[in-house]
């Protein structure tokens, strides 16, 4: 029963193709061993080639050790190549700060992509079962997850790796950020627990227990324990309905997601480069017209674009979601350092907010200014240009260019970023004054680049804020120009970049 169920599982969600290499993970318990044996049977008729690969995850002292040889020596009674570690999971947790739980996954996984990639195998077989199944779909259920995790585990997913070393082994390359994907298939997630233990009784195997699997006081083991149990006896289909019901919700999610992967590409500007961006700018107007179940979608596969991270919790996204309808400035922190930061027409979510390509100046840095200066800008292509100008006045307009009165200029000229409290006279205002917080939130300044955008100041007041607006009181107007006796006083501060 078992070993057809295998191969139905095999050939209809298509998770290996003739001729290829086969990692199995074998723990030595009942899953990865009945796994294994029907997988010796059908190899011949499917022309696989199988590969045994075992952790040692250091956690049960001689029972852990004891696995790891029997692993072994069934691996060699088998005829069957094999790959075997011991790593310090519990180590690598408490450094983490991560659960026993995760730290052993991702450690597996981690072991089970260099085994893959050192033999060239095309897949990872793994033994999660249809009890297993059920078992996460609580725990996503539990958590909050939305349609992604109620599917619970697929039959075919792709694991990666940015790390083409495994635990300190570098590629025959040299290079250690080459990206490993493998695919990771579960072909037994129709087989049932009892099905497994009844396989091995007809096939004379003698699995190994792990003791831990009774500990409680994991999530896991008290759902399969306690909390399973009880609901079935309020329904004895209970983990029929389960399975029927993550079919359901993965089906739905493939339609969802279809959706936000075309939205998210139209919509979704990446910052930095495209293959590896630091993170997406999103137009307000047009987030906000999606149903709900898109939006969410969306800031979903943001998350996971920027972190690969699957599982997020529907609490992180809802909050970002409605953030995103709040005035500019507001913010959403989510897992892993990830911020959103509300712009006026848009929104940002990565690790580092964008700088336009704009002149900046970095904060509480001064850049004295002299007539004849052209300086280029800190880590920046732009500069900046003083001279006496002599021509046109019509000829020296624009956002990055301005003309002042020197004899109405205190002192040295500056350039810096903003100070508290700071107003000045924004021309065109017929002499008003208005504070430089205020002129930034009416020019909708996103917040994040205010502290940037150059000042133009002397000793005694602002001149100009750069690219915006400057001061009332010493720019020069074309009458005042065409008044001049001599062009002399009349000073040019000019932006422009660099031309390679």
């Amino acid at each position: 029963m078992l070993r057809d169920k295998l191969y139905s599982t095999l050939y209809e969600q298509r998770l290996v193709a003739r001729g290829e290499t086969l990692v199995v993970g074998v723990s030595g318990g009942p899953d990865s061993l009945a796994l294994l044996h029907a997988l010796k049977t059908l190899a011949p008729e499917l022309d696989l080639k199988l590969h045994v690969a075992h952790l040692n995850h250091q956690l049960r002292g001689a029972d852990a050790d004891a696995d790891e040889q029997f692993v072994l020596w069934l691996a060699r009674e088998w005829h069957l190549p094999v790959a075997n570690a011991r790593w310090d999971v519990g180590g690598y947790a408490a450094e983490n700060r991560l659960s026993l739980e995760v730290a052993a996954r991702d450690l597996r996984y981690q072991f089970l992509l260099g085994v893959a990639r050192q033999v060239n195998a095309q897949a990872i077989a793994v033994a999660h079962n249809a009890d297993d199944q059920v078992e996460t779909i609580l725990m996503h259920w539990l958590r909050g997850a939305g349609l992604s995790g109620l599917r619970g585990m697929a039959y075919k997913s792709e694991i990666r790796n940015q790390r083409s070393e495994v635990r300190g082994q570098k590629s025959e390359s040299g290079n250690q950020k080459s990206e490993i994907r493998v695919d990771l298939i579960r072909p037994l997630l129709d087989v049932t627990r009892a099905e497994i233990e009844i396989y091995c009784l007809e096939n004379n195997l003698q699995p190994r227990t792990d003791e831990t699997n009774f500990d409680t006081t994991i999530l896991r083991n008290r759902l399969r324990h306690e909390v399973i149990p009880y609901l079935e006896t309020l329904n004895p289909n209970l983990r029929t309905v389960l399975r029927h019901s993550a079919l359901a919700a993965a089906d739905d999610y493939d339609y969802v997601r279809q959706n936000v992967l075309g939205i998210f590409d139209r919509m979704g500007r990446p910052i930095g480069a495209a293959s590896a961006p630091d993170g997406f700018v999103f137009d307000r107007k047009w987030f906000r017209a999606l149903p709900v179940n898109l939006q969410r979608g969306v800031l979903r596969e943001a998350v996971l674009r920027l972190r690969r991270l699957k599982n997020i919790g529907f609490q992180p996204i809802e909050m970002a979601r409605r953030v995103v309808a709040k005035d500019a400035g507001a913010e959403a922190t989510l897992p892993q350092g990830l911020l959103l930061v509300v712009g006026y027409d848009d929104f940002t979510l990565g690790e580092h907010l964008p700088l336009p390509d704009v002149p900046l100046v970095l904060q509480d840095e001064e850049i004295i200014l002299h007539v004849g200066d052209e300086i280029l800008l800190p880590e920046t292509d732009w500069l900046v240009r003083v001279s006496q100008w002599t021509g046109d006045w019509r000829l020296a307009t624009g956002d990055w260019v301005a003309l002042f009165d020197a004899d109405k200029i205190s002192g040295q000229l500056v350039l810096r970023t903003r100070r508290a409290g700071e107003r000045f006279a924004p021309k065109g205002m017929g002499g008003k004054h208005k504070s430089l917080h205020e002129f930034m939130i009416d020019e909708k300044i996103p917040r994040h680049l205010r502290e940037f955008i150059p000042i133009l100041a002397d000793e005694e007041k602002v001149l100009w804020v750069v690219g915006y607006r400057a001061d009332e009181r010493a720019t020069v107007t074309q009458e005042m120009w065409q008044a001049q006796d001599s062009a002399s006083q009349i000073m040019r501060v000019e932006f422009f970049k660099t031309v390679e």
